[in-house]
């Protein structure tokens, strides 16, 4: 169980941004690039309405996150899972 609790702590889009933040000054990059390149360009929250085989309708939460379009296509997070949030879906879309 103190493990449960430990892992519940962790912030994984803080972990990607220290991360980031370490790789910057690594590579020298400039104040403005960092900037740019720190946040996510899009992020979409949606719910939709699904209809259960007992009948009933359950509302499910989906996020999808691009991080960066600059060179293209862009590298996203998506998960399908009940425990998955927002800050988690941004952090696998910037690493």
């Amino acid at each position: 169980m103190a493990i449960e609790r430990v892992a519940d702590k962790i912030k994984p889009w803080h972990v990607a941004q220290r991360q980031f933040d370490l790789a910057a000054e690594r590579l020298n990059l400039s104040p403005r690039l960092r900037k740019v390149l720190r946040e996510p360009k899009r992020e979409l929250t949606v719910h939709f309405p699904v209809k259960m085989d007992d009948g009933l309708v359950q509302v499910f939460t989906g996020y999808r996150v691009q991080h960066n379009l600059s060179r293209g296509p862009a590298k996203g997070g998506i998960r399908y899972h009940q425990d998955v949030d927002l800050d988690e879906i941004k952090a696998l879309a910037c690493g």
